[in-house]
Formats: structure tokens, C-alpha cells, sequence
């Protein structure tokens, strides 16, 4: 994020999983200190040459630890929606701070976080919302098959709860969520 005085601050990098094309997963992991530099050492340049206030987005491939531009999203990104609950700051607040020539807020991570996307349709919130950590984000927007109709992002103290109750989650949550989160580090159950 940027803001009007070009102050510029950077979230963590977030680990994706996909399905069919579509997001699934944010994990705002613990990537090392140089790729994160790289990371915004790019994201700077783009910022400079657009001149550009607000909140941009820049999703990356990493392969042999080479970051390579996938996409560019000139607004708050549904990969950054764990920020709601998980970071200082979240991206629409900074966004808005930035535009209106506020002070930008902190980005750093307050709690471990993962966001699961609601696909299609939501998950039954009874079984779910018992689970210590979830925060439920419903988009009022109708179910349709392939449409993000909402979230939940998942905050804990520690990684090791994060996995716990990330496990839990998979299941209640139905479809592909257990295999998916076998693809993050550590979450395979």
C-alpha cells in the first residue's frame, strides 16, 4: 500500500492454493527475509512507475526460488482478505487511509492466519464457528457454482494450533479443503 506522501508499506507474502482456476487457500506464511525483500523491491518498482496510491496487488509464481509475476491486481485482492483478522492493519482500511491521505497503518501479521474461500456455496456455520480462531465473512451474495460468496480466515497463537484447527476446518467445510490443505507445508493431516 501506498499512500498520497508515497509512505509505502508491505504485508507479508501469502502462500496460495488454487482449484480449477480459482483461489481456495491464503496462508500468510513465514517466507525468508530476502525473498520478502525481492518481493518488495519489485512491488516498489511497479508502485513508482505507476505513480500509483492505494493498495496494489502482485501475485507471484515462486519456482527455485525465482519470483515471476503472475498478476497484477490495482485494488485490495482477495489473497489479502486474511488481513481483516490477521494482520495490524487489513488491506481495505490501509487502502482507504492511503487515498484520503491518512497515515498508513501496520501490515505486519498479528496471529497466524489462513483464509479459506466459500465457493459456490457456504458451509454450514453451526459446525464451524464452534472451531476456537474462525472469523466468518458471508459476501450476501446468491450461490452460484464457481462464485466467491464468502470466507473464513482462521487465527491462532501458533502454527502448531493453526494446523490443528485448520484440520478441523477441511472437513466441516467440505469438498476439496482436506486435499487442498495437504498442498500448504506442514497442514497435511
Amino acid at each position: 500500500v501506498r499512500g498520497l506522501d508515497q509512505e509505502t508499506r508491505y504485508w507479508p507474502l501469502v502462500r496460495n492454493v488454487h482449484s480449477e482456476g480459482i483461489l481456495m487457500l491464503s496462508l500468510a506464511d513465514d517466507f525468508d527475509q530476502e525473498l520478502q525483500a525481492r518481493a518488495e523491491e519489485m512491488m516498489g518498482q511497479v508502485l513508482d512507475y505507476f505513480d500509483y496510491v492505494g493498495v496494489l496487488t502482485l501475485e507471484f509464481f515462486l519456482k527455485d526460488n525465482l519470483l515471476i509475476v503472475n498478476e497484477m491486481a490495482p485494488r485490495v485482492h482477495n489473497s489479502g482478505h486474511w488481513s481483516i483478522d490477521g494482520a495490524e492493519t487489513s488491506q481495505f482500511e490501509n487502502h482507504v487511509r492511503a487515498i484520503c491521505g491518512l497515515p498508513l497503518g501496520g501490515t505486519s501479521a498479528v496471529r497466524q492466519s489462513l483464509m479459506f474461500n466459500w465457493i459456490g456455496e457456504l458451509p454450514n456455520p453451526k459446525a464451524l464457528l464452534s472451531i476456537p480462531g474462525l472469523h466468518w465473512h458471508d459476501y450476501g451474495k446468491a450461490a452460484r457454482p464457481g462464485r466467491k460468496i464468502g470466507h473464513a480466515t482462521l487465527t491462532a497463537d501458533s502454527r502448531d494450533q493453526l494446523i490443528i484447527n485448520a484440520n478441523r476446518v477441511a472437513p466441516e467445510a467440505g469438498g476439496r479443503f482436506p486435499g487442498l490443505l495437504d498442498q500448504l507445508p506442514g497442514f497435511n493431516s
